[in-house]
């Protein structure tokens, strides 16, 4: 009698082809098939994970999260916070988007830019952002004028910021004491008061939000772009006193880095669990990465750990760029997997607008990121061609003309060239040996191929010369005329 486990070949031929028939149908249906989208994205904190080996940080809910997820081992972004932010709205490098710096107009994207969120919208998407955006505080910059439905902002770079010129965030922020607690923000087209730690606050606020589209059943993009854990370094009290206990001899900024991280932890956490308890997992994406690579030095305290890269954010190496980056989507996507193709912020625009069945327009910007869809169907596939990523860190000071030979890199799948220093990133990932004299043609090329970039690139880079002194920045001016005219009224997020 055939035992009831037994199966002879033809019929595990029989049940193979309806397997790969299942899984394949299913990651057809991809294209077009309008998820929710969800992108969490922090601010500074590379690869500070325990997922990852941390040795002091636990994250035991994004750890989680990861290890059910489809991991993009090679993971690239720029090497700070506005330029990768410019990549990811406009799915080409940030300098061809005239954002060459964080502050001094230079962090302004170009109005000609078509973002994905103005895509997603004919779609019928609602889009949200939480958080930070930095990408113009200028009226006709701000995210309500660039593709987003809902917006909970802060202004500039990070909560309390103050530059030169129209980068600068409102006056109450930068004056407080705590500024990461009870501060104002801009509310679609109102500027109000809110209450508790920023973090938290976003998290509420997009939450309330995906909860109401749920219930309307309207397809959403969440942008859920926290400041944290950027400096300054300011955690919840509780996390500080839970952290001091376990570690007394830590600096004071690093506790507080770490408490920062371990506060996004809890509210990832608590974002998983809404939406399962919602029902939402099914039909919804949801993306964690991180902005840029750690940062390595507040003050004069360094952080102790950095995944053993030699640099961190800023940097045109390893240390800058990669991150890491897990998708998740129940039952579409394939579960505890890594994917080795190399991957990078400006393949989210393709591929978001696949997802959502827009056709991209002929008359934007070109693009140079790819759709991830093949990888989402087969986590197994490899670029048919070695793609190249170019990197250059910018920054240069006012006044200067653009720097080409400053700091600036390239990536391929095997290599990546950094100043002049050339590392098998396959054997070597931490970039400890630089083989440039045993590999001279592979050298060669990527330079050339970036010289070719960068002259394609160099007309962008729009925002050079703009004047910036004497301005009052625009969102300071919004803050007094409203203070004066209807004041700032309380806010708090819809219920959840």
């Amino acid at each position: 009698m055939k035992n009831k486990f037994y199966f002879n070949m033809k019929e595990i031929s029989i049940i193979s082809i309806f397997l790969l028939s299942f899984l394949g149908s299913k990651a057809q249906n991809l294209e077009g098939s309008k998820p929710n989208i969800i992108l969490v994205m922090t601010d500074d904190q590379g690869s500070n994970l325990s997922y990852l080996g941390h040795p002091y940080v636990k994250t035991p809910y994004i750890d989680a999260f990861a290890k059910k997820a489809l991991r993009l081992k090679e993971f690239h972004v720029s090497p700070t916070c506005a330029p990768t932010r410019a990549a990811i709205m406009s799915g080409r490098h940030e300098f061809k988007n005239g954002v060459t710096h964080t502050i001094h107009e230079r962090e302004l994207m170009a109005l000609s830019t078509t973002t994905f969120p103005q895509l997603l919208r004919t779609a019928g998407y609602e889009t949200g952002i939480f958080g930070k955006w930095h990408l113009g505080d200028i009226e006709e910059y701000l995210p309500g004028n660039r593709g987003f439905s809902e917006t909970l902002t802060h202004g500039a770079g990070g909560i309390g910021q103050l530059y030169p010129g129209s980068c600068a965030d409102f006056p109450p922020n930068s004056s407080s004491k705590n500024r990461y607690f009870d501060n104002v923000l801009l509310h679609n087209k109102t500027i109000v008061q809110t209450k508790g730690y920023c973090t938290d606050l976003f998290f509420d606020a997009a939450l309330g939000w995906m909860k109401k589209n749920i219930q309307e059943k309207k397809p959403f993009f969440t942008y859920l772009s926290t400041n944290t854990p950027h400096s300054p370094l300011i955690a919840p009290d509780e996390k500080v006193k839970e952290l001091k206990n376990k570690f007394p001899d830590l600096a004071k900024p690093i506790i507080n880095r770490f408490g920062m991280i371990e506060n996004i932890d809890d509210n990832f956490g608590r974002l998983m669990a809404k939406l399962e308890l919602w029902g939402a997992l099914e039909n919804t994406l949801i993306i964690f990465t991180t902005d840029n690579g750690a940062q390595v030095k507040d003050g004069k305290e360094k952080s102790p750990w950095n995944n053993n890269f030699k640099t961190g954010k800023g940097s045109p190496g390893e240390g800058g760029t990669h991150v890491p980056c897990f998708w998740y989507w129940k039952g579409k996507l394939q579960e505890n997997k890594d994917v080795k193709a190399l991957t990078a912020h400006i393949d989210l625009y393709k591929t978001f607008c696949d997802l959502a069945g827009v056709t991209i327009p002929n008359k934007i910007q070109n693009l140079d990121g790819r759709s991830l869809l093949p990888i989402l169907k087969n986590p197994e596939v490899m670029w048919q061609d070695d793609r190249l990523l170019f990197i250059n860190s910018g920054r240069w000071e006012k006044g200067e003309k653009p720097v080409k030979e400053g700091r600036w890199g390239v990536r391929s799948q095997k290599w990546r060239l950094v100043q002049g220093k050339l590392y098998d990133i396959e054997n070597d990932p931490k970039e400890k040996v630089n083989v440039v004299k045993d590999y001279p043609k592979v050298f060669e090329n990527m330079e050339k191929a970036y010289s070719i970039w960068w002259d394609e690139t160099l007309p962008l880079m729009i925002n050079e010369d703009r004047e910036y002194d004497g301005i009052e920045p625009p969102l300071v001016t919004r803050f007094k005329n409203q203070k004066a005219t209807q004041g700032i009224p309380n806010w708090s997020p819809l219920p959840i």
